[in-house]
């Protein structure tokens, strides 16, 4: 009989991922992954959000069984090959967050595993790579997650301010907001070494949706529209950077919202 479980939230498994967690609530947020993908997947995208994981368990190391887990982690090739047909993504992705999970709560440093998981995400197609990251990231969001007053104006421009430093943009709570749905929160997240910029929100209609954006030098794209994880996703780029806002409205309506989007947004 399974047991009901409290999903974590993404201050304790960047604190699992940090190492500042004690080894028994290290241990239950393993177990919860273990038992629920989604946390799983939640915790490979905050690992592959490039954390500082050398810095955090250094003055570790020299107290870590090295030899016994080093033999462990090299089961986490250096230099991943294409995985086999027959090998679930979920089963890799386990055995990876295995070797984490035992890795942090002896407090040895991962590098070596984070080199390896951020190879496996590694795409042909850098622009569509990235939107299937935000989408398993989004996906995890409910009404529950952004429940909560909207911020004031001054609230807002303060959240944007750092996303437009890091990202080169120019963002003014005017310029993001969009028609009939709250803006919940500007949040500065990191994919592949580079700021991502998400801007969240909470349609009254159909729950979560987020605006997100990256730099880019893949060149001016027209928007286009796909479907992610059950939810649409509206995607464009101008020279400098990559756009897309992602949510469970229906596609028309996406459309229109992103256009809307697209023409106030200003870089």
């Amino acid at each position: 009989m399974n047991t009901k479980h409290t999903i974590p939230s993404d201050e304790e498994l960047t604190a699992f991922i940090d190492g500042e967690l004690t080894a028994e609530e290290a241990a239950r947020i393993q177990t919860v992954m273990e038992e629920d993908e989604s946390v799983a997947e939640r915790l490979e995208f905050l690992a592959r959000a490039s954390l500082p994981f050398k810095q955090a368990f250094a003055p570790l190391l020299s107290e870590a069984p090295r030899e016994k887990l080093e033999t462990m982690l090299a089961v986490i090739p250096a230099q991943p090959s294409a995985r086999p047909a027959s090998t679930p993504a979920f089963a890799s992705r386990r055995r990876f967050l295995g070797a984490l999970a035992a890795s942090l709560i002896a407090g040895i440093a991962i590098d070596r595993a984070v080199i390896g998981i951020g190879k496996g995400f590694a795409a042909k197609d850098e622009n569509s790579e990235w939107r299937a990251v935000v989408a398993d990231y989004i996906s995890l969001y409910t009404a529950e997650t952004l429940a909560g007053p909207v911020p004031g104006r001054e609230d807002q421009a303060a959240q944007l301010g750092p996303l437009d430093e890091k990202l080169g943009l120019s963002l003014s709570p005017e310029a993001v907001s969009l028609p009939g749905i709250d803006f919940k929160r500007a949040l500065l997240l990191q994919y592949d070494g580079k700021p991502l910029a998400q801007v969240a929100y909470l349609d009254p209609e159909t729950g979560p949706m987020a605006l997100c954006i990256v730099r880019s030098d893949a060149g001016p794209k027209s928007p286009d529209l796909e479907s992610r994880k059950g939810m649409n996703v509206v995607y464009w780029s101008n020279g400098t950077h990559a756009f897309m806002l992602i949510g469970h409205a229906a596609a028309d309506r996406m459309t229109a919202i992103a256009e809307g989007a697209r023409g106030k947004v200003a870089v």
